[in-house]
């Protein structure tokens, strides 16, 4: 009951914040309020046939994939850039954890979870994980593990080179500036497994597709991608 009081004591002075639309969170809510959690701009593209997918046709003739998802749809100066911007600079990885099971437990009750066997996300470069001290991809991934049922191997993929940021670039510099920068640590751990490759942000796809032809090279069975939002190209 003391720690009760002090809880709520507390809450009064520095009551903890919904990250998508900045209002008070009320008790039993954590890091989204109901109402964002009402309002997101899900995509729901894990009911869609794959032919009627407009994600996956990113990545035709580009990458064989079994399913392109994402959770939400990024849309600037909203309540998911707020949870992006959170996540990736003010330390919030626990938003890429809690958005992670969320979908998760959405793909797992849709029936996807028998489609992978593993999930691996984006890697940081050793000196970005350094500096930002946790890779939100790893968040996400993380989420989505407890949510599917399923392993996730941080550690599968490593970016040999601290590639610049990919904002701002087109499809070509953006594929330029991600190809053969990925490798696989430990190919034992990913023959002929079928893997859901997970990053935050999905733009033109250059990234995952990077990621997925390196896993595919070593002996992955089948590749799939997630994102915690897709932008527009």
């Amino acid at each position: 009951m003391f720690r009760s009081l002090a809880a709520d004591f507390i809450g009064l002075i520095f009551p903890r914040l919904c990250l998508a639309c900045r209002e008070p969170l009320m008790t039993g809510e954590n890091h989204l309020c109901t109402g964002c959690r009402a309002e997101l701009p899900y995509t729901d593209f894990h009911l869609l046939p794959a032919d009627q997918n407009p994600l996956g046709r990113r990545f035709w003739g580009k990458l064989p994939i079994r399913h392109a998802l994402s959770y939400l749809r990024f849309v600037r100066h909203g309540r998911v850039q707020n949870l992006l911007h959170e996540l990736k600079y003010q330390g919030q990885r626990d938003v890429g954890t809690a958005l992670g099971q969320l979908y998760g437990s959405e793909l797992h009750t849709a029936g996807l979870a028998a489609d992978f066997d593993l999930i691996v996300p984006v890697p940081l470069h050793p000196r970005k994980l350094a500096k930002r001290g946790y890779n939100q991809a790893a968040a996400f991934a993380t989420g989505l593990s407890h949510g599917l049922q399923l392993p996730a191997n941080n550690t599968a993929l490593r970016r040999t080179t601290n590639t610049q940021t990919q904002t701002k670039k087109n499809r070509a510099q953006r594929w330029e500036n991600v190809a053969n920068v990925f490798e696989v640590e430990n190919p034992a751990a990913i023959i002929g497994q079928r893997i859901l490759v997970v990053d935050d942000v999905l733009t033109t796809g250059a990234t995952l597709e990077a990621c997925g032809a390196a896993l595919l090279a070593a002996g992955a069975a089948e590749i799939s991608i997630a994102a915690i939002a897709c932008a527009d190209r």
